[in-house]
C-alpha cells in the first residue's frame, strides 16, 4: 500500500521560507480515523488567532465529525466528484462569514479576505500535526445555506475536509495519480512594483 508522498520531496521554496509553508498541501487521501476534540480545538485555536479589519473575526466554522448525526448532512452538501474521496474524512466543515461589521452594521468588504486568513492559519495547523486538510469550492452553498441556518447576513464561502492521512490506494483509481503535491507560480508571475502587469 502506498503511503502519501512527503511534500518536501517534492518541492522546493525559491527564496528562503519557513518549511510548514511548503509542507502544506491538500492530499485526499484519508484514513477514515478520527481526530479528537481536543486536536479540533487545536485547528480552531489556529484559526482564531488570524488578523482581521477592526479585529471583527467575522469567520464562523460549522462542522460534522464522522459517525455523527450530522456528518450526512454535511456530507450532501458535496458534488460527486468531491462526495468520490471525502468518505473517510474525519471532519467536514463549511466556512461562512459575516458580510457587516458587528460594531455598526456596515457593509464589511474584506470579510471573505479574513475569512481566507482564518482558514490559512488552520489549515497550516493542520499541516503542523500531520493531518489532512482540504479546502473544497465543490458543494452547494445555497443548500448548505439552508440546512446549516447560515443567516442572510453571512456567505458561504468554502467548505474543507480534514482527516488523518490514508493510503493512495483508498481513493478511486481515476484520483490515485493525482495524489501529489502540486508546484507553484514563481513570484515574478505574480508580484508587480509599480502596478499591475500580464
Amino acid at each position: 500500500m502506498a503511503k502519501l508522498p512527503n511534500p518536501l520531496d517534492h518541492r522546493k521554496a525559491d527564496h528562503p521560507i519557513e518549511q510548514l509553508f511548503v509542507k502544506r498541501w491538500s492530499p485526499r487521501a484519508m484514513s477514515g480515523q478520527p481526530i479528537t476534540d481536543a486536536e479540533l480545538n487545536q485547528l480552531f485555536e489556529a484559526a482564531r488567532w488570524a488578523p482581521s479589519s477592526y479585529n471583527e473575526q467575522p469567520w464562523r466554522f460549522l462542522y460534522a465529525k464522522r459517525d455523527t448525526p450530522h456528518f450526512q448532512t454535511f456530507f450532501d452538501l458535496l458534488v460527486d466528484a468531491n462526495k468520490a474521496w471525502n468518505g473517510n474524512a474525519a471532519v467536514l466543515m463549511v466556512i461562512v462569514s459575516s458580510k457587516v461589521f458587528s460594531r455598526n452594521n456596515s457593509p464589511n468588504p474584506v470579510h471573505v479576505f479574513d475569512a481566507g486568513s482564518a482558514w490559512e492559519n488552520l489549515a497550516l495547523q493542520g499541516a503542523a500535526m500531520g493531518l489532512v486538510v482540504h479546502g473544497m469550492a465543490g458543494f452547494n452553498g445555497n443548500k448548505a445555506r439552508a440546512v446549516l441556518g447560515v443567516p442572510d447576513d453571512f456567505e458561504v464561502c468554502a467548505m474543507m475536509s480534514i482527516g488523518r492521512p490514508g493510503e493512495i490506494e483508498v481513493l478511486p483509481e481515476a484520483l490515485r495519480g493525482k495524489e501529489v503535491p502540486s508546484g507553484r507560480k514563481p513570484v515574478r508571475e505574480f508580484a508587480f512594483e509599480g502596478g499591475f502587469k500580464k
